[in-house]
């Protein structure tokens, strides 16, 4: 019989973010079938810590002071603590803002640092940086790549992307799609039925942190600029843009057609009542909310914001693309959003592959092969003739 896994995820803490969320649903996962899963919490604090499981092993180290100025720091120190006392056998990195903190954990530890299974959520092009900082960032991503064991893309376009970006061999990287959705939260979102509304009341919808990478501006500029009297945009989600972007709507005009909804524990009713989804981002990896809206059968105005978007969009039959900070682009789709691809049955089916529960064991043999090639590595280290 296979033994269990002790498995170790740095997390700063339960404020709305995708990467965190989905961590932590792998890890309900993996703790259900049987593994030992630790979380390293910088925080215990956050909207989201209604929806996440009470179940799951978190581990907080205590602050006299709030830490959340320097979550990083924090955290570094707080997951190189736990790697000090306790056995783990792999280390899960859930996304690319946690790397600096597995690096550090390698740096730190050593040979006594257990594998590291990075996944990569983001973009890795990141064209939206100078070319001095795009410079910067490719030294990272070769370190990264000098460092930890494993890489995840969460589709395949993205795996090309990590072979070159982070001069890795191709067998260190793996292919797990996203896994954005659990099998209950999929189901219920192939459920909604899907109504052909008038075109002269459409509801379009933004599901989004309120941060610059989500660049909210050029959704609102373009929405100004292409609505129709009777439609009207719904935004779910807060941020730190949220005053400059309300400036925004009172200075375009648009008050009475937009609508702050701020964060919520569930987006399903919003996807529910919406004709249109509309992304803005600069950069992505696999966004979530797209997977979300082809389950639910939204029809779908996105950047083209990461290497993975035109494989989700499938050839314009499941989401319709307009190049990144083209404000004039998607403005002409929201004027003509009747014309544009509805997903069907058969198109929102394909949200599926990126459930929890198909991602799960795909991600623990990853990790498995990762402790394997690590064993390895230090058998042929101690052999005589390499000494």
């Amino acid at each position: 019989m296979t033994e269990p896994l002790r498995i170790a995820i740095p997390i700063h803490s339960f404020e709305p973010g995708g990467v965190e969320r989905v961590a932590l649903n792998l890890a309900e996962r993996w703790q259900q079938t049987g593994h030992q899963v630790s979380i390293v919490l910088g925080r215990d604090e956050g909207s989201d810590r209604g929806r996440v499981s009470a179940h799951l092993d978190y581990r907080i180290v205590s602050s006299r002071v709030p830490t959340a100025r320097f979550e990083t720091l924090w955290m570094i120190w707080c997951f190189f603590l736990h790697l000090s006392r306790e056995r783990v056998d792999v280390i899960f990195c859930p996304g690319n803002t946690y790397a600096i903190v597995c690096v550090a954990a390698r740096l730190l530890l050593g040979e006594r640092c257990p594998p590291i299974v990075s996944k990569v959520s983001n973009d890795l092009v990141r064209r939206d940086k100078s070319i001095f900082r795009r410079r910067v960032y490719q030294l990272w991503l070769r370190v990264q790549g000098m460092t930890l064991d494993r890489f995840v893309a969460l589709a395949e376009p993205m795996h090309g992307e990590i072979v070159q970006s982070m001069s890795v061999g191709a067998h260190r990287v793996t292919t797990i799609h996203d896994p954005a959705l659990t099998e209950a939260r999929y189901d219920r979102l192939l459920a909604i039925p899907r109504i052909q509304r008038s075109r002269h009341r459409y509801r379009f919808l933004a599901l989004s942190r309120l941060v610059p990478q989500k660049n909210l501006e050029v959704m609102l500029r373009a929405f100004a600029a292409g609505f129709r009297p009777g439609d009207e945009l719904t935004i779910v989600g807060d941020g730190p843009e949220r005053a400059q972007l309300e400036a925004l709507v009172r200075g375009l005009a648009i008050e009475e057609k937009v609508r702050f909804r701020g964060h919520v524990i569930d987006p399903d009713p919003y996807l529910r009542d919406a004709d249109c989804l509309l992304l803005s981002s600069n950069y992505e990896g696999v966004p979530a909310v797209v997977l979300e809206a082809i389950a639910a059968g939204l029809q779908i105005v996105a950047t083209d914001c990461s290497s993975s978007m035109k494989e989700l969009a499938g050839r314009g039959v499941r989401a319709t693309l307009v190049p990144v900070g083209d404000i004039d682009a998607m403005a002409r789709e929201i004027a003509h959003a009747d014309e544009l691809p509805r997903p069907g049955p058969m198109q929102r089916e394909y949200s599926h592959r990126f459930t929890v529960e198909i991602a799960a064991g795909a991600y623990v043999t990853t990790m498995r092969r990762a402790i394997a090639s690590a064993r390895h590595m230090r058998v042929l280290m101690a052999s005589p003739t390499l000494r």
